[in-house]
């Protein structure tokens, strides 16, 4: 990577003139970086990727890999997602490959697809509209297709960060370098390409980008892009709930959840968010720590290949505030813990909906779990037992087990439950204290009629 500093120093020098001058920023030449001058090897690119490039440039067509497929393989580490930029259009593209289709409506891309694995081809964009450009408009005007096409010259100032804008050319194997962003990789730093205050405003799911990458590539973010996300983080309450739920599953389920929930706290992001959870988290220290431990277990089983679902996490961060809120139900009504937790985690949900759009599939068992913590305590008797076969028993018991793990459950019991799963059917009616013998086996004592008196 040494080599790479002087090529990205000079690189980056050319990106600050450019961005204060914009007169010259779509026309200006890239710093082209030869095969002998980067480190990025075609080993970590898919061969379903390699044979897409490969085809388009046979047939004519410029054929780049393009975004974090780049940076990741400057880092090694092992890229898996692979994003094609060419000037081919999307029915060129197509035309090429028969294992090809096109999705979206108005941003049209190609599928290449190779069993499981999926090649996005996108044509270069530009901000500015063309002649020739793939426009299509329903009866009333609305546009229902807008490709506005381009060269990669204009393309590469539509990319939100100066590492995510590097384009590896297939042609001789260089880098093509914008931005600076060989340099920011070298640095470990998150760049806003462009005025960061007018690149937030544009699309303010930056902030959490900005925070997702320094997370997972542990980067920091330039003092630049911090001071525009203090200034601008509100925007994210205009943000569409359902696309702050896709952000949501990208930023806690990668493998980085710890490191990313930090850093969403440090600037300011995660009230945003979950406002509920974050106010609670200024006041209750242990629910902090109850917090970390559930992202650190997430992340242990993300590395590990495990699964993960969503509405576990979303039970962690409501827990809190659905705890306090379902304590007040039961000073002013009548009803169990479990009662006053499922009530309290629908309520909270949907107040969180505003916010982050989740599902009901996650919402509806997240709230199951939630209610069956207090069933946990109780370990006699056939109820007790019949939580073990409950729909929701693993969710509820990784739960509980987390609890205990940080203190606030007890111990002694979340032992009995994990070791009551081993059991027998004979073991568990011992453990919960049940009389094994069947009720049909039961000896019934027979009533005795009364002998009817003498009339005599």
């Amino acid at each position: 990577m040494q080599g790479l500093l002087l090529y990205g120093r000079i690189a980056n020098a050319q990106a600050e003139f450019r961005l204060k001058n914009s007169g010259t920023t779509k026309s200006a030449a890239p710093k082209i970086i030869p095969r002998a001058a980067h480190n990025v090897s075609r080993d970590e690119f898919s061969k379903s990727a390699l044979k897409v490039l490969y085809r388009l440039h046979k047939s004519g067509y410029q054929a780049f890999l393009v975004g974090g497929c780049v940076r990741d393989a400057m880092l090694v580490l092992h890229p898996k997602d692979f994003d094609v930029a060419t000037n081919a259009t999307p029915d060129e593209v197509r035309a090429l490959f028969s294992n090809c289709r096109l999705i979206g409506r108005r941003f049209r891309l190609a599928h290449v697809r190779f069993g499981r694995e999926i090649i996005e081809v996108a044509t270069f964009r530009a901000a500015a509209n063309h002649s020739d450009d793939d426009h299509a408009h329903d009866d009333e005007g609305r546009i229902v297709r807008d490709n506005v096409y381009g060269s990669i010259d204009e393309d590469v100032w539509r990319r939100d960060f100066t590492c995510n804008s590097l384009y590896y050319n297939i042609a001789d194997f260089s880098v093509w370098d914008y931005t600076g962003g060989v340099e920011h990789i070298e640095q470990r730093h998150i760049v806003l390409i462009g005025d960061p205050d007018k690149r937030l405003r544009e699309d303010p799911v930056r902030m959490l980008r900005a925070v997702r990458f320094a997370a997972k590539l542990d980067f920091t973010i330039d003092e630049t892009v911090v001071k525009a996300i203090a200034q601008d983080r509100p925007l994210l309450a205009n943000v569409p709930a359902a696309r702050l739920f896709d952000e949501f599953l990208k930023m806690f389920q990668s493998g980085f959840a710890e490191r990313t929930f930090d850093l969403l706290r440090e600037h300011g992001l995660f009230g945003m968010l979950f406002p509920a959870t974050d106010e609670q988290l200024n006041k209750d220290e242990s629910f902090v720590e109850f917090v970390r431990a559930a992202l650190r277990n997430t992340d242990r089983r993300v590395k590990s290949d495990h699964s993960v679902t969503p509405m576990f996490l979303i039970g962690v961060f409501l827990w809190g505030p659905t705890r306090k809120l379902a304590a007040v139900h039961r000073s002013e009504q009548k009803m169990s813990e479990s009662q006053s937790l499922s009530l309290a985690s629908y309520e909270l949900s949907g107040q969180q909906q505003k916010r982050i759009a989740i599902p009901r599939r996650f919402t509806a068992p997240m709230r199951e779990m939630l209610a069956l913590q207090p069933r946990f305590m109780q370990m006699r008797g056939k109820k007790a037992m019949k939580l073990l076969e409950h729909r929701r028993f693993r969710a509820a018991y990784d739960f509980m087990v987390l609890l205990a793990e940080v203190g606030q459950f007890d111990s002694e019991t979340a032992k009995f439950w994990t070791e009551v799963q081993g059991h027998s059917a004979e073991e568990r009616a011992t453990s919960f204290q049940i009389d094994a013998q069947p009720s049909s086996q039961r000896r019934r004592r027979r009533r005795r009629r009364p002998k009817p008196a003498n009339s005599s």
